[in-house]
């Protein structure tokens, strides 16, 4: 039988693995904790020690600890530490998922952020959207701002594409 893996480019060694083109700088990050939040987000707030309002698209996240809107009943939780609190359903009405495992995570930094957004979406990435997530590159994405990095979360099994379609993208930006 034929091996169809061999017409997919290997992924890279993510500890090791940068794009450096004129004025970007591509990374993936490791270690941060991630929760998927669903239900009653003032609850979660309030049970958690989260600040109750998340950033959405081209938003910009602070700190160490942060939350990212997904939609008007969902957010991502996000740490450099665990997260003090249990998965599954909670009785105040909010329910938390473990998804560290399942998002794999880029910063892109340099003064041609601009021009690498506008090759992955329509959106203009100096209006932040009430939604983080939305369509980049052709895939589903969790989309903001960290400190001075865009950061992208997508699904783990995209994350190859989506390095192979950086590299292509960062060969054709003008800083």
């Amino acid at each position: 039988m034929r091996n169809l893996a061999e017409k997919w480019s290997k992924a890279p060694d993510w500890q090791d693995a940068v794009i450096e083109a004129p004025g970007l700088k591509i990374g993936s990050v490791s270690g941060l904790h991630q929760r998927l939040v669903s239900g009653d987000l003032a609850a979660w707030a309030a049970a958690s020690g989260f600040d109750g309002t998340a950033v959405g698209a081209f938003g910009q996240a602070e700190g160490i600890r942060y939350s990212v809107r997904l939609a008007r009943d969902r957010l991502l939780a996000v740490s450099t530490t665990p997260l003090g609190i249990a998965t599954g359903w909670h009785s105040q009405g909010f329910a938390v998922t473990e998804i560290s495992a399942g998002l794999h995570i880029f910063d892109v930094s340099g003064e041609a952020v601009d021009a690498f957004v506008a090759r992955g979406t329509t959106l203009d990435p100096k209006q932040a959207g009430a939604s983080a997530a939305l369509s980049f590159a052709g895939i589903d994405a969790i989309v903001y701002r960290h400190g001075t990095t865009l950061r992208i979360h997508v699904d783990r099994g995209l994350a190859a594409y989506l390095w192979t379609w950086m590299e292509n993208a960062a060969r054709n930006i003008r800083a």
